[in-house]
């Protein structure tokens, strides 16, 4: 196996386990691994490519979370219908700009993403609302800004729809995590196919890929049970690891970022 392969397959496997592990926010790695390990050269490929392996993760995951009966389907369906619109918009927005400018962008996400996982949560309480204007219209309004979101950075945008469904809906946070799974994959499938469109997507570098998250995402599931009384302290560990990525990416893009 080459070099080549094994960094591949690898990268995706600590995205995989990331997820397993802590059950959402590893998809953020994606794009930097495959850009300062794999050693992806285009931004917007990577951006792309990573789309696509956010993509297979989520509907891996929200089959689990619908075969337990965490989904509420309706809402998951106008909302990843809306959302799509958003993501293919803000893909093509993407697309259009300059990827080291993209890029910084991103690492300015991270750090937000970051700061967020940081800070401790409190347990939400649900409180179901009733299904008015005022509900569908902050519903298409989360939908449409997370799925533009989401197609913008190539990213699944978990963080963004798990509130914002919580926000409009009232539903409690499990049915929330499972019903934004549909919306995570329908977006970056969206994205990935619209940066396919215009060549931008590596497709056997997303099957390396997806093919050692898979693996990573066992592994990391089975861990999972036996941290579980350290599920905070690792969120925070991984939350510092993301601030430090990002750290790295300003760093790496600033002068670029300014001068164009």
């Amino acid at each position: 196996m080459s070099a080549s392969i094994l960094t591949a397959v690898g990268s995706g496997g600590i995205v995989g386990f990331m997820l397993g592990l802590l059950g959402g926010g590893g998809s953020i790695l994606a794009t930097p691994l495959l850009l300062y390990v794999v050693g992806v050269t285009q931004p917007h490929i990577a951006i792309g490519t990573g789309a696509l392996a956010v993509s297979v993760n989520a509907f891996a995951n929200f089959t689990s979370h619908a075969i337990k009966g965490h989904v509420w389907w309706r809402c998951a369906a106008v909302f990843s219908a809306l959302g799509v619109v958003g993501a293919l918009a803000g893909s093509s927005l993407g697309k259009a700009m300059d990827g080291d400018r993209l890029i910084f962008l991103f690492g300015i996400l991270m750090v937000v993403v970051g700061v967020l996982m940081l800070k401790s949560r409190k347990p939400a309480s649900a409180e179901c609302r009733p299904v008015d204007l005022r509900m569908c219209l902050v519903t298409a309004a989360v939908a449409l800004a997370a799925g533009a979101a989401s197609g913008f950075f190539g990213i699944g945008g978990g963080f963004l729809i798990v509130p914002g469904l919580m926000l409009a809906t009232g539903m409690p946070m499990i049915n929330a995590i499972g019903t934004s799974l549909l919306s995570v994959g329908v977006f970056g499938l969206a994205t990935a196919l619209n940066y396919a469109a215009s060549g931008l997507v590596d497709w056997l570098l997303a099957v390396e890929f997806i093919g050692g998250g898979i693996v990573g995402g066992v592994l990391g599931m089975l861990l999972a049970t036996r941290l579980s009384a350290y599920k905070n302290i690792l969120n925070r560990l991984f939350a510092a690891l993301v601030l430090v990525v990002a750290a790295y990416i300003l760093y790496r893009n600033w002068g670029t970022f300014w001068t164009g």
